[in-house]
């Protein structure tokens, strides 16, 4: 093979989720600007630091599509619907005690209709509240149920940083206020960084970091961020194991210096291991274990398909 051929790696990701580097040209303007010198112009990887924090929280979400609705009033054409429940919930990892604990696991059931309908499914024990988008896309249903469920992350993670807990919330940041929460991104949809910086993140070993770099500072949410590796894979490729975090930038550089750095230790040591977990290394093993959890919680589909077409025959949808 020539040496200048690009190498060929075989990851356990499932690829049912994707992929973990999934480039997405549709980068908003206020994103696309990033400062790489607000902590150093001399890039090179950073040593993570623990600082002694005695507990952590993760807080994450799952989604479920429990049903496809049709809506025909009986003129023109039908409508499309879903019915979907998600789970919100966390684990406190208590560092002290060694030991970790799911907590405020919390379900909501949408029952999402197009073209402004809002119906409300009652399929005992379950009710599925009503929510509605104007058009007639499905897509447009599926947003809003997702959204729904980002909103109750937030919500929950909120209300522990409030609280004075320190919070990893898997997905980006989505608040404003300086509070300590770390936002996990395990996939990689823009590459933010190039040359000499974009180098530096192949040079990442586990517990350390890449410098702060700061986004969208001209945007209405400015945020810190910074690269660092979970893992090292057996001929990993230079991205095996690699997640990007982030803070509000209203937390201040020295704050967000000091998440950086913690979570740079913290956060290899709770990588999942590649038998345990079809998206190993970036899926941590405490919110594996919240997902576990959560999908639960939200009980059995075929049950929950069953309730659900019998109060469709009530309504006169046909599920």
């Amino acid at each position: 093979m020539p040496e200048s051929s690009p190498r060929v790696h075989v990851e356990g990701w499932d690829p049912s989720y994707g992929s973990p580097v999934a480039p997405d040209e549709g980068l908003a303007p206020s994103e696309s600007e990033v400062d790489t010198t607000v902590e150093t112009a001399a890039w090179a990887p950073i040593p993570g630091e623990d600082d002694g924090i005695d507990e952590v929280w993760f807080v994450d979400g799952i989604r479920r599509v429990d049903a496809r609705l049709t809506i025909d009033d009986g003129e023109g054409m039908p409508i499309s619907g879903i019915c979907g429940s998600h789970a919100v919930g966390a684990v406190r990892w208590d560092r002290v005690g060694r030991s970790s604990s799911v907590e405020h696991a919390r379900i909501d059931r949408l029952a999402v209709s197009g073209g402004g309908h809002a119906i409300e499914i009652v399929a005992p024990p379950m009710t599925y509240r009503a929510a509605s988008v104007a058009g007639i896309d499905p897509a447009e249903l599926v947003t809003l149920f997702h959204g729904s469920m980002r909103t109750a992350e937030a919500r929950l993670t909120a209300g522990l940083a409030d609280s004075g807990a320190f919070v990893i919330a898997d997905g980006p940041v989505n608040d404003t206020r300086p509070r300590d929460v770390v936002g996990y991104i395990k996939t990689h949809r823009v590459a933010y960084l190039t040359g000499p910086e974009a180098g530096t993140i192949r040079a990442l070993t586990p517990g350390t970091r890449t410098p702060l770099f700061l986004l969208g500072a001209s945007g209405s949410f400015a945020r810190y961020s910074w690269y660092q590796r979970l893992a090292v894979g057996p001929e990993g490729h230079g991205w095996y194991g690699i997640v990007r975090a982030e803070v509000a930038a209203a937390v201040g550089l020295e704050q967000a210096r000091l998440l950086a750095d913690r979570s740079a230790v913290l956060l290899p040591g709770v990588a999942a291991p590649a038998h345990t977990d079809a998206r190993a290394p970036q899926n941590l093993v405490p919110i594996g274990a919240l997902e576990r959890a959560l999908r639960r919680e939200l009980g059995d589909q075929a049950l929950v398909l069953r309730s659900l077409r019998s109060a469709s025959v009530a309504l006169g949808a046909v599920a």
